[in-house]
C-alpha cells in the first residue's frame, strides 16, 4: 500500500511504502490528496527512492518541465529497455527528460548543437543509436519539429550512460580537480550567490562533467562554426566573456587550447545559470 506523506504538487508526491519513503510521479496523482491517503499503483508512472534523488531537484524539474515530457521520456525508455533487454538506471528518467525538454526548446529557436561523437556513437553503439533514431522520429511527430539525425547521438549517449553500473573511475581525482576549478572560476566571475541546490546548477555541473571527459579523451567539439560563435557572443556577451576566461585558465594551467565550439556551448550553459540566478 502506498500512503501519502506529503503532496509536492499535483504530479509529484512523497509517499511511504512498506516503511520506506519514496517519491512517486504520475499525472494528477497528488490532486486532492492529503497525508494518510492512499495512491493506486496503476496511476504511478515512476517511483524513486528518496536517498537516490535530491527531493529539491526533482521538485524543481517537475515545476519547470511540463509533465508531457516525462511521459514521452517514459515511452522512449520503455522502448529502449525492451530492445536492449535490460533495465536502465533510474536517473535517466530525470536526465533524459531534462535533455529532451531543452532540446525541443532549442530546435524551436533554430539552435542546433552538433555532437562530435556522432560518428563514434552511430558506429560503435548501433543498437542504442537506432533506438535514439526512433525517439527522434517520435519527438518530430509529437511536436511537429525537424530534429536532425545527429540529435540521436545525444539521446543515445544518455542510453549508454544509463547502462553503466560501475561508478569508479581511475581518473576521478584529476577529473574532479578540473571540474572544481572551472566551477569555482565561473561562480567567482558571476559575482552573485548561486543556488547550488537548483536544477540550473545541476545542469551546469553536468555540462562541465561532459566537457572534462571530452577534454581528457582529446575529443573536443570541433565544428569550426564561426557563425554560431558570433551569434552566441552577440546574444550572451557576459556569459561568453566568462567562458573565454575558462578557456584562458585551461590554456595557462593545462597548456592546451580548447576549441571555439567548446567555448560556445560553455557560454550557453553559463548564460542559463546566470539567467536563473537571482
Amino acid at each position: 500500500m502506498i500512503l501519502v506523506v506529503k503532496v509536492l504538487n499535483s504530479s509529484v508526491v512523497l509517499v511511504e511504502e512498506e516503511g520506506i519513503e519514496k517519491i512517486v510521479l504520475g499525472k494528477g496523482i497528488g490532486f486532492g490528496k492529503k497525508p494518510g491517503d492512499t495512491i493506486d499503483d496503476e496511476r504511478v508512472d515512476k517511483i524513486f527512492l528518496e536517498n537516490n534523488v535530491k527531493l529539491a531537484y526533482i521538485t524543481d524539474l517537475v515545476k519547470e518541465v511540463p509533465f508531457q515530457f516525462f511521459q514521452i521520456t517514459k515511452e522512449i525508455i520503455t522502448l529502449a529497455e525492451n530492445d536492449l533487454n535490460r533495465k536502465l538506471n533510474n536517473n535517466i528518467y530525470l536526465t533524459l527528460t531534462d535533455h529532451i525538454y531543452f532540446a525541443v526548446e532549442r530546435v524551436k529557436q533554430g539552435l542546433f548543437i552538433p555532437n562530435k561523437l556522432y560518428w563514434e556513437i552511430k558506429n560503435y553503439y548501433p543498437q542504442e543509436f537506432n533506438i535514439a533514431k526512433q525517439a527522434i522520429e517520435l519527438l518530430n511527430a509529437r511536436y511537429d519539429l525537424a530534429f536532425p539525425e545527429e540529435e540521436a547521438s545525444n539521446i543515445a549517449f544518455h542510453l549508454i550512460n544509463a547502462q553503466t553500473t560501475n561508478t569508479q573511475n581511475l581518473n576521478a581525482f584529476q577529473y574532479a580537480k578540473m571540474i572544481n576549478s572551472i566551477v569555482n572560476l565561473v561562480k567567482y566571475s558571476v559575482g552573485v550567490p548561486i543556488d547550488t541546490s537548483s536544477i540550473h546548477y545541476s545542469r551546469f555541473i553536468t555540462h562541465i562533467k561532459f566537457f572534462v571527459e571530452r577534454f581528457y579523451a582529446n575529443n573536443q567539439l570541433q565544428e569550426d562554426n564561426n557563425d554560431l560563435y558570433q551569434q552566441i557572443s552577440s546574444l550572451y556577451p557576459y556569459a561568453m566573456h566568462i567562458a573565454e576566461k575558462v578557456k584562458q585558465y585551461i590554456d595557462q594551467t593545462y597548456h592546451y587550447s580548447i576549441s571555439d565550439d567548446e567555448v560556445v556551448y560553455l557560454g550557453i550553459h553559463i548564460n542559463r545559470l546566470i539567467r536563473n540566478t537571482k
